[in-house]
């Protein structure tokens, strides 16, 4: 019994020539293409395939898109991805998507005819350099945990304004702050008009207030 197959590609060239190497192939019935991941579909919903051939960039709705609505809403078509991309961007977002198979497009026919007939039979169809990619990622373990991005800080104030607004909280005058900060009288001056500025307060007074309001500084006692 042929497997019945959907291409799904945006460009009609590539598209239109794959259905044609399809079509030589042993055991493979084309039964329709769709030139975006919404067409895609929309196809799967009205042939009900066993196999989409799946582009991934392409207009509309991504191929990994279509790959998870196809997946969720009709679990019985498989979906092998055949693109030019093979880099991790790509290729992760489509199997978590629920494609069982990849394939990038110097694919041959009789490569492609197995990764058919591979997830038709419930195994993954991937291509030597995928897999390759998979075994890299797996022994390079976990990567690193992101670093926990610095706190915002109110009204687009820098962190040496902050300095200088919590040491206005505290009382210390500008040569105070200077020598406590190891920076001219004239720099504390340009802090302070800068902060001012940004916090929209025109005196040290409400300069603390607004410190003490945003939880910049706390109030003593």
């Amino acid at each position: 019994m042929n497997a019945r197959v959907v291409v799904a590609d945006d460009q009609s060239v590539v598209r239109e020539g794959i259905v044609m190497l399809l079509g030589l192939l042993p055991g493979i019935e084309v039964v329709g293409s769709a030139k975006d991941g919404e067409e895609a579909v929309e196809l799967v919903a009205e042939l009900a395939p066993d196999v989409v051939l799946m582009d991934l960039r392409m207009p509309r709705c991504d191929g990994a898109e279509a790959t998870r609505r196809i997946r969720r809403d009709h679990p019985g078509t498989q979906v092998v991805v055949l693109t030019t991309f093979a880099d991790d961007d790509s290729l992760f977002p489509a199997l978590q998507a629920g494609a069982r198979g990849y394939l990038t497009k110097d694919a041959g026919g009789e490569e492609i005819v197995r990764a058919i007939q591979a997830v038709l039979s419930g195994e993954a169809g991937l291509s030597p350099s995928v897999q390759r990619r998979l075994l890299e990622r797996v022994t390079a373990g976990p990567p690193p945990l992101p670093t926990a991005p610095e706190p915002q800080l109110p009204d687009g104030l820098t962190p040496r304004e902050l300095e200088v607004l919590v040491l206005i909280a505290e009382g210390l005058s500008n040569l105070e702050i200077a020598r406590s900060l190891n920076i001219s009288q004239a720099t504390v001056k340009s802090h302070i008009n800068n902060l001012f500025a940004k916090a929209g307060v025109r005196d040290r007074a409400q300069a603390v207030r607004y410190a003490y309001v945003r939880g910049l500084a706390q109030p003593p006692g």
